[in-house]
């Protein structure tokens, strides 16, 4: 027996758009379909309901199309209802819904929102990471007190494997951009300086803004694009295959699996980058200085050994575990909250790095006015 047509009709009841699908919405009508559907007045109203009581058939194709257009024009997924439709039918668009979840997400997420509107949905959307948060670190300390309990929980090489990744294979690079940036430093200050003959504070600036502030931020910077990236795509990556649910089958945490060794190594390689990074930046604007300022080696380590306190270098060192903690905890979290799908872990591993990022920097503002309120 032949099918009919695929044809739609749509008709408002009670603030609700609702689509007569009639006919057979198969993949070989597919064309047909899509200009039906750009031809059908569809009222922008909050719900949709698909009506399959003339409807003969309709397969995955049709469905994709039909879901697809009504995303485009800003009806979400869980907005679109059915009514009088087969069993199977419906099973067949909810597989479909299910299937095209990221994509829709995606185009939902260009629409454009009062000002308002788009404050408070990203106020909610703020609070909501936030609780996650507090959730997640809850359930990190929970383990490290069952951890103090047990030692034997500890994973030393998992550790030690962790600890070589985010700290031994890092030193290159933190002491690169610290070099750079002690040159910098002392470049801007040194120009600016000899304008009145006080080259010789070049060296202050440069050490207290290297051990301070500098070496502490750029480590931590560094660590949250490589390491809190790696720690996510990982962790991201066994979700999606299904690691980190047969860790759980095995009676095992995925938190003291998975977490605790990153956090633990990320714990104690952070103080290590941010001293690396000291011995970087100084060097980098121990050489400005020579050649630039006509300050020697000599001078610049006896005016450092003046100005330089050791309260300063333990103010940068004592932020390093801090950003540490945030780091990992962050990085992890994210990880673990991948979807099973390879967009899930690209989206959560760029949102590991910019939490990351944005939390340092409010951590270190926060740092700067306790310390200068403590004298410190």
């Amino acid at each position: 027996m032949s099918e009919s047509p695929a044809s739609v009709e749509c008709t408002v009841e009670a603030d609700v758009a609702v689509l007569f699908l009639q006919g057979a919405w198969r993949l070989p009508a597919v064309p047909d379909i899509e200009h039906i559907l750009r031809e059908t007045a569809i009222p922008r109203v909050e719900h949709v309901v698909l009506d399959g009581s003339r409807l003969e058939s309709i397969d995955t194709a049709g469905g994709f199309v039909l879901l697809r257009h009504l995303a485009e024009l800003g009806h979400a997924p869980d907005s679109v209802a059915e009514r009088h439709v087969d069993s199977k039918y419906a099973r067949l668009l909810a597989l479909v819904r299910k299937r095209t979840a990221t994509p829709v997400g995606a185009v939902q997420g260009s629409r454009r929102h009062a000002p308002l509107r788009h404050i408070g949905m990203a106020t909610i959307a703020l609070g909501d990471q936030l609780l996650r948060g507090l959730r997640f670190s809850g359930m990190v300390t929970a383990q490290l007190v069952a951890l103090l309990r047990y030692p034997t929980l500890f994973r030393p090489r998992e550790t030690v494997s962790q600890f070589e990744a985010v700290c031994v294979d890092a030193i290159p690079i933190v002491a690169l951009i610290n070099f750079l940036i002690g040159v910098v430093v002392a470049y801007v200050l040194g120009v600016e300086a000899q304008r009145y003959g006080a080259n010789l504070f070049v060296v202050d600036g440069v050490v207290l803004a290297v051990c301070r502030e500098m070496s502490p931020i750029l480590g931590s910077v560094l660590v949250a694009g490589r390491s809190g990236a790696a720690f996510t795509a990982q962790i991201g990556t066994m979700k999606v295959e299904e690691e980190v649910d047969a860790i759980t089958t095995l009676g095992l945490s995925p938190i003291q699996v998975l977490v605790i060794p990153r956090l633990l190594a990320l714990i104690v390689a952070m103080p290590l980058l941010v001293l690396v990074g000291n011995i970087a930046g100084t060097a980098g604007g121990m050489i400005v200085c020579s050649l630039l300022l006509h300050i020697t080696p000599d001078v610049f380590l006896d005016r450092m050994h003046a100005v330089l306190e050791l309260r300063h270098v333990y103010v940068g060192l004592g932020k390093a575990p801090v950003f540490a903690v945030f780091i990992a905890t962050i990085a992890c979290r994210m990880g673990l909250q991948v979807r099973r799908d390879a967009r899930s872990v690209g989206d959560n591993t760029t949102s590991t790095v910019v939490q990351c990022i944005v939390w340092v920097i409010v951590l270190d503002a926060a740092f700067a006015v306790l310390f200068q309120r403590l004298e410190i």
